[in-house]
């Protein structure tokens, strides 16, 4: 069993920054994927950015340049640094782990709210 606890969502004005960390119980951490993805209203689920064992990391083209995603595995703690802000970042953050074998798993969600 894996438990993702998610911290670090609020209200930021437009331009704004926010770090929003998720940290994985038990010992997977090292060998997963992991990162994350957001609901936003009226529009489907969209994955934001993510970074693999390796280090590999991939974002959502609209945030390129904006948000840097960044893992500790000793804290067993994956980040998402969100800078220069957008209305049309609001939404509900979620991060996720896959392991190399087995399911995976989803943290219960964080709000993130940019107003204009």
């Amino acid at each position: 069993q894996v438990q993702l606890v998610e911290s670090g969502g609020g209200l930021v004005q437009a331009g704004g920054s926010l770090r929003l960390s998720c940290t994985a119980s038990g010992n997977r951490f090292s060998s997963s994927d992991t990162g994350w993805y957001r609901q936003v209203p009226g529009k489907q689920r969209e994955s934001v950015a993510q970074i693999e064992i390796g280090g590999k990391t991939e974002y959502l083209e609209s945030v390129k340049g904006r948000f840097t995603v960044s893992r500790d595995n000793n804290k067993a703690t994956v980040y998402l640094q969100m800078n220069n802000l957008e209305p049309e970042d609001t939404g509900i953050y979620y991060c996720w782990l896959r392991p190399l074998f087995g399911r995976s798993w989803w943290g219960q969600g964080t709000q993130v709210t940019v107003s204009a």
